[in-house]
Protein backbone atom coordinates (compact mmCIF):
# COMPACT_ATOMS: atom_id res chain seq x y z
CA UNK A 1 0.00 0.00 0.00
CA UNK A 2 2.47 2.39 -1.30
CA UNK A 3 2.08 5.34 -3.70
CA UNK A 4 3.91 8.61 -5.01
CA UNK A 5 1.78 11.80 -5.72
CA UNK A 6 3.24 15.46 -7.04
CA UNK A 7 1.84 18.70 -7.18
CA UNK A 8 2.49 22.17 -7.72
CA UNK A 9 1.90 25.27 -5.88
CA UNK A 10 -0.10 27.80 -6.52
CA UNK A 11 0.08 32.09 -6.56
CA UNK A 12 -3.57 33.46 -5.90
CA UNK A 13 -4.34 36.29 -8.11
CA UNK A 14 -7.54 37.09 -5.70
CA UNK A 15 -6.33 35.83 -2.45
CA UNK A 16 -7.41 33.69 0.80
CA UNK A 17 -6.82 35.17 3.49
CA UNK A 18 -9.31 34.47 6.97
CA UNK A 19 -12.03 31.57 7.94
CA UNK A 20 -15.45 31.75 8.40
CA UNK A 21 -14.65 28.16 9.58
CA UNK A 22 -11.44 27.31 11.27
CA UNK A 23 -12.18 23.97 11.84
CA UNK A 24 -12.96 23.07 8.24
CA UNK A 25 -10.51 26.07 6.88
CA UNK A 26 -13.77 27.36 4.96
CA UNK A 27 -12.83 30.68 3.69
CA UNK A 28 -14.09 34.08 4.39
CA UNK A 29 -13.74 34.69 0.63
CA UNK A 30 -13.73 33.11 -2.76
CA UNK A 31 -10.24 33.22 -4.38
CA UNK A 32 -8.39 32.39 -8.14
CA UNK A 33 -5.53 30.80 -8.73
CA UNK A 34 -2.85 29.48 -10.88
CA UNK A 35 -0.70 26.81 -10.90
CA UNK A 36 2.96 26.90 -11.06
CA UNK A 37 5.15 24.32 -13.45
CA UNK A 38 8.28 24.42 -11.75
CA UNK A 39 7.30 24.63 -7.47
CA UNK A 40 6.50 21.18 -6.64
CA UNK A 41 6.22 18.85 -3.99
CA UNK A 42 6.70 15.16 -4.43
CA UNK A 43 5.45 12.86 -2.32
CA UNK A 44 5.12 9.06 -0.95
CA UNK A 45 3.12 7.44 1.72
CA UNK A 46 3.04 3.84 2.35
CA UNK A 47 0.79 2.17 5.11
CA UNK A 48 2.23 -0.87 6.55
CA UNK A 49 1.06 -3.77 9.38
CA UNK A 50 4.72 -3.68 9.65
CA UNK A 51 5.44 0.34 11.03
CA UNK A 52 4.85 0.98 14.81
CA UNK A 53 4.20 4.46 14.33
CA UNK A 54 3.66 7.35 11.71
CA UNK A 55 7.18 8.92 10.61
CA UNK A 56 6.99 11.82 8.84
CA UNK A 57 10.33 13.30 6.48
CA UNK A 58 9.93 16.52 5.06
CA UNK A 59 12.57 18.17 3.02
CA UNK A 60 14.98 14.92 4.62
CA UNK A 61 14.35 16.44 8.16
CA UNK A 62 12.00 15.43 10.92
CA UNK A 63 10.18 18.40 12.76
CA UNK A 64 8.20 17.40 15.25
CA UNK A 65 5.25 20.68 14.68
CA UNK A 66 5.05 19.65 10.83
CA UNK A 67 5.01 15.87 11.58
CA UNK A 68 2.01 16.23 14.25
CA UNK A 69 -0.34 18.53 11.33
CA UNK A 70 0.60 15.40 8.65
CA UNK A 71 -0.54 12.53 10.89
CA UNK A 72 -3.70 14.43 12.16
CA UNK A 73 -4.26 14.37 8.22
CA UNK A 74 -3.51 11.16 8.17
CA UNK A 75 -5.86 10.66 10.76
CA UNK A 76 -8.98 11.66 8.25
CA UNK A 77 -7.44 9.38 5.65
CA UNK A 78 -7.38 6.67 7.82
CA UNK A 79 -10.75 6.80 9.09
CA UNK A 80 -12.45 7.60 5.79
CA UNK A 81 -10.73 4.08 4.27
CA UNK A 82 -11.42 2.55 7.67
CA UNK A 83 -8.08 1.23 8.01
CA UNK A 84 -5.74 1.52 11.14
CA UNK A 85 -2.09 1.21 9.67
CA UNK A 86 0.41 3.36 10.70
CA UNK A 87 2.27 4.92 7.34
CA UNK A 88 5.73 6.33 6.23
CA UNK A 89 5.72 9.51 4.32
CA UNK A 90 8.80 10.74 2.47
CA UNK A 91 8.01 14.41 1.09
CA UNK A 92 10.42 16.82 -1.18
CA UNK A 93 10.16 20.52 -2.07
CA UNK A 94 12.21 21.64 -5.25
CA UNK A 95 11.54 24.84 -3.89
CA UNK A 96 12.51 26.47 -0.51
CA UNK A 97 9.57 25.85 2.21
CA UNK A 98 8.00 28.60 4.78
CA UNK A 99 9.53 31.81 2.59
CA UNK A 100 5.97 32.33 1.22
CA UNK A 101 5.99 30.26 -1.58
CA UNK A 102 3.31 28.16 -0.92
CA UNK A 103 4.62 24.61 0.05
CA UNK A 104 1.73 24.24 2.66
CA UNK A 105 -0.48 23.85 -0.78
CA UNK A 106 1.77 21.64 -2.76
CA UNK A 107 2.69 19.69 0.30
CA UNK A 108 -1.13 18.67 1.09
CA UNK A 109 -2.04 18.41 -2.39
CA UNK A 110 0.65 15.40 -2.80
CA UNK A 111 0.09 14.07 0.30
CA UNK A 112 -3.72 13.89 -0.34
CA UNK A 113 -3.70 12.16 -3.38
CA UNK A 114 -0.85 10.07 -2.45
CA UNK A 115 -2.44 9.06 1.17
CA UNK A 116 -5.57 8.36 -0.43
CA UNK A 117 -4.27 6.02 -2.71
CA UNK A 118 -2.09 4.37 -0.89
CA UNK A 119 -5.02 3.60 1.95
CA UNK A 120 -6.57 1.91 -1.54
CA UNK A 121 -9.60 5.03 -1.66
CA UNK A 122 -10.18 6.22 -5.05
CA UNK A 123 -11.36 10.02 -4.89
CA UNK A 124 -12.70 11.73 -7.88
CA UNK A 125 -11.72 15.54 -8.26
CA UNK A 126 -13.99 16.94 -5.76
CA UNK A 127 -13.56 14.60 -3.06
CA UNK A 128 -9.54 15.66 -3.13
CA UNK A 129 -10.14 18.98 -2.66
CA UNK A 130 -12.37 19.27 0.01
CA UNK A 131 -10.08 16.60 1.98
CA UNK A 132 -6.93 18.74 0.42
CA UNK A 133 -8.75 21.91 2.10
CA UNK A 134 -9.24 20.58 5.46
CA UNK A 135 -4.67 20.00 5.59
CA UNK A 136 -4.07 23.22 4.38
CA UNK A 137 -6.81 25.82 2.99
CA UNK A 138 -4.60 26.87 -0.26
CA UNK A 139 -4.01 22.75 -1.10
CA UNK A 140 -7.44 22.95 -2.53
CA UNK A 141 -6.37 24.88 -5.35
CA UNK A 142 -3.59 22.53 -6.50
CA UNK A 143 -5.40 19.56 -6.83
CA UNK A 144 -7.88 20.87 -10.20
CA UNK A 145 -5.08 21.83 -13.49
CA UNK A 146 -4.22 25.41 -14.58
CA UNK A 147 -6.42 28.44 -13.38
CA UNK A 148 -8.71 27.29 -10.85
CA UNK A 149 -11.80 29.41 -8.62
CA UNK A 150 -11.73 28.28 -4.96
CA UNK A 151 -15.46 28.84 -3.22
CA UNK A 152 -16.38 27.48 0.25
CA UNK A 153 -15.98 23.82 0.14
CA UNK A 154 -13.75 23.25 -2.94
CA UNK A 155 -12.03 24.04 -6.06
CA UNK A 156 -12.47 23.54 -9.38
CA UNK A 157 -10.72 24.37 -12.88
CA UNK A 158 -12.08 27.33 -14.92
CA UNK A 159 -9.15 27.28 -17.58
CA UNK A 160 -6.89 24.70 -18.44
CA UNK A 161 -3.00 25.39 -18.82
CA UNK A 162 -2.81 26.34 -22.01
CA UNK A 163 -5.78 28.97 -22.22
CA UNK A 164 -3.30 31.86 -21.70
CA UNK A 165 0.50 32.24 -22.25
CA UNK A 166 1.29 33.96 -19.49
CA UNK A 167 4.19 33.66 -16.76
CA UNK A 168 4.91 33.75 -13.41
CA UNK A 169 8.51 34.64 -12.29
CA UNK A 170 9.25 34.17 -8.83
CA UNK A 171 12.49 35.62 -8.09
CA UNK A 172 13.99 34.68 -4.33
CA UNK A 173 15.67 37.29 -2.52
CA UNK A 174 16.14 35.17 0.98
CA UNK A 175 15.35 31.77 1.69
CA UNK A 176 14.99 32.39 5.50
CA UNK A 177 11.80 31.27 6.88
CA UNK A 178 9.19 33.70 8.16
CA UNK A 179 8.59 34.47 11.77
CA UNK A 180 4.35 33.60 11.74
CA UNK A 181 3.27 30.82 9.38
CA UNK A 182 0.44 31.28 7.34
CA UNK A 183 -1.85 29.27 9.01
CA UNK A 184 -1.33 31.14 12.60
CA UNK A 185 -1.58 34.99 10.83
CA UNK A 186 -5.04 33.93 9.33
CA UNK A 187 -6.13 34.00 12.45
CA UNK A 188 -5.42 37.34 13.34
CA UNK A 189 -7.30 38.64 10.33
CA UNK A 190 -10.30 39.83 12.30
CA UNK A 191 -8.20 42.37 13.84
CA UNK A 192 -7.83 44.61 11.10
CA UNK A 193 -10.00 47.42 10.94
CA UNK A 194 -9.89 47.04 7.13
CA UNK A 195 -10.77 43.46 6.79
CA UNK A 196 -14.74 44.12 6.71
CA UNK A 197 -14.48 46.40 3.55
CA UNK A 198 -12.54 44.00 1.96
CA UNK A 199 -15.15 41.25 2.42
CA UNK A 200 -17.63 43.76 1.23
CA UNK A 201 -15.60 44.97 -2.28
CA UNK A 202 -13.98 41.01 -2.92
CA UNK A 203 -16.92 39.54 -5.25
CA UNK A 204 -16.77 42.42 -7.53
CA UNK A 205 -13.08 42.44 -7.94
CA UNK A 206 -13.41 38.56 -8.24
CA UNK A 207 -16.02 39.50 -11.40
CA UNK A 208 -13.61 41.99 -12.49
CA UNK A 209 -10.24 39.74 -12.55
CA UNK A 210 -12.84 36.82 -14.47
CA UNK A 211 -13.80 39.15 -17.42
CA UNK A 212 -10.18 40.13 -17.72
CA UNK A 213 -9.00 36.01 -17.87
CA UNK A 214 -11.89 35.62 -20.18
CA UNK A 215 -10.87 38.64 -22.57
CA UNK A 216 -7.19 37.92 -22.14
CA UNK A 217 -7.00 41.75 -20.88
CA UNK A 218 -3.27 41.70 -19.67
CA UNK A 219 -3.05 45.26 -18.42
CA UNK A 220 -6.56 44.89 -16.49
CA UNK A 221 -5.50 41.40 -15.63
CA UNK A 222 -2.18 42.85 -14.25
CA UNK A 223 -3.43 46.10 -12.20
CA UNK A 224 -6.26 43.69 -10.67
CA UNK A 225 -3.55 41.54 -9.40
CA UNK A 226 -1.25 43.96 -8.18
CA UNK A 227 -3.66 45.66 -6.10
CA UNK A 228 -5.01 42.53 -4.85
CA UNK A 229 -1.90 41.61 -3.50
CA UNK A 230 -0.90 45.09 -1.79
CA UNK A 231 -4.67 44.82 -0.42
CA UNK A 232 -3.80 41.38 1.18
CA UNK A 233 -0.62 43.16 3.26
CA UNK A 234 -2.57 46.10 4.07
CA UNK A 235 -4.52 43.23 5.97
CA UNK A 236 -1.49 41.75 7.51
CA UNK A 237 0.03 45.38 8.24
CA UNK A 238 -2.91 46.35 10.03
CA UNK A 239 -3.44 43.70 11.91
CA UNK A 240 -2.89 43.54 15.72
CA UNK A 241 -0.03 42.17 16.21
CA UNK A 242 1.14 43.18 12.61
CA UNK A 243 2.27 40.66 9.98
CA UNK A 244 5.19 42.22 8.14
CA UNK A 245 6.25 39.67 5.80
CA UNK A 246 8.18 41.83 3.16
CA UNK A 247 11.98 42.19 3.28
CA UNK A 248 13.92 45.60 1.75
CA UNK A 249 14.64 43.69 -1.21
CA UNK A 250 10.82 42.90 -1.52
CA UNK A 251 10.16 46.92 -1.64
CA UNK A 252 13.19 47.10 -4.09
CA UNK A 253 11.47 44.98 -6.40
CA UNK A 254 8.21 46.13 -6.42
CA UNK A 255 9.64 49.46 -6.91
CA UNK A 256 11.52 48.25 -10.29
CA UNK A 257 8.52 46.48 -11.20
CA UNK A 258 6.79 50.01 -11.71
CA UNK A 259 9.79 51.55 -12.95
CA UNK A 260 9.92 48.97 -15.92
CA UNK A 261 6.40 49.19 -16.45
CA UNK A 262 6.95 52.87 -17.05
CA UNK A 263 10.25 52.04 -19.42
CA UNK A 264 7.82 49.65 -21.66
CA UNK A 265 8.43 46.24 -19.62
CA UNK A 266 4.72 45.37 -18.81
CA UNK A 267 4.86 43.14 -15.50
CA UNK A 268 2.64 42.91 -12.48
CA UNK A 269 4.09 41.55 -9.08
CA UNK A 270 2.67 39.74 -6.37
CA UNK A 271 3.26 37.28 -3.48
CA UNK A 272 1.69 34.91 -1.13
CA UNK A 273 2.46 35.11 3.21
CA UNK A 274 6.36 35.62 2.61
CA UNK A 275 9.47 38.19 1.30
CA UNK A 276 9.68 35.89 -2.38
CA UNK A 277 7.92 37.91 -5.55
CA UNK A 278 6.25 36.39 -8.20
CA UNK A 279 6.33 38.85 -11.51
CA UNK A 280 3.37 38.41 -13.47
CA UNK A 281 4.82 38.91 -17.49
CA UNK A 282 3.31 37.31 -20.81
CA UNK A 283 5.46 35.31 -22.38
CA UNK A 284 6.85 37.11 -24.96
CA UNK A 285 8.27 39.22 -22.65
CA UNK A 286 9.92 36.97 -20.47
CA UNK A 287 13.75 37.16 -21.86
CA UNK A 288 13.63 40.85 -21.24
CA UNK A 289 12.32 40.47 -17.95
CA UNK A 290 15.33 37.22 -16.90
CA UNK A 291 17.41 39.59 -18.54
CA UNK A 292 17.04 42.23 -15.78
CA UNK A 293 16.48 40.32 -12.97
CA UNK A 294 20.00 38.60 -13.35
CA UNK A 295 21.52 42.04 -13.04
CA UNK A 296 20.23 42.50 -9.54
CA UNK A 297 22.81 41.20 -7.11
CA UNK A 298 19.63 41.25 -4.67
CA UNK A 299 17.94 38.26 -6.51
CA UNK A 300 19.53 35.15 -5.43
CA UNK A 301 17.04 32.55 -7.94
CA UNK A 302 14.71 32.78 -10.42
CA UNK A 303 11.84 30.10 -11.09
CA UNK A 304 10.11 30.25 -14.21
CA UNK A 305 6.70 29.03 -14.31
CA UNK A 306 4.05 28.07 -16.78
CA UNK A 307 0.45 27.06 -16.27
CA UNK A 308 0.26 23.49 -14.53
CA UNK A 309 -1.60 20.76 -14.26
CA UNK A 310 -2.61 19.57 -10.37
CA UNK A 311 -1.33 17.03 -8.26
CA UNK A 312 -0.98 13.75 -10.07
CA UNK A 313 0.17 10.24 -9.08
CA UNK A 314 3.64 9.03 -10.77
CA UNK A 315 5.57 5.78 -10.79
CA UNK A 316 8.41 6.16 -9.35
CA UNK A 317 9.05 5.83 -5.31
CA UNK A 318 10.98 8.08 -2.59
CA UNK A 319 11.68 5.13 -0.62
Amino acid sequence: MKATAVAPSNIAFIKYWGRKNEELKLPANGSISMNLSNLLTTTTVEFSPDFKEDSVTINNKNNPKESERVIKFLELIRKRANIFQKAKVVSNNNFPDGTGLSSSASGFAALTLAATKAAGLNLNEKELSILARQGSGSACRSIPDGFVEWVDEESKSIYSPDYWDIIDVVAIISIEKKDIPSTDGQKLVSTSPFFQTRLNNINEKIIRLKKALETKNFTEFGKIVENEALELHAIMLTSTPSLIYWQPETVMLMKLVKKWRSEGLEVYFTFNTGQDIHLIVEEKKIDQLTRKLKELKEVRKIIINKPSVGARLVEKHLF
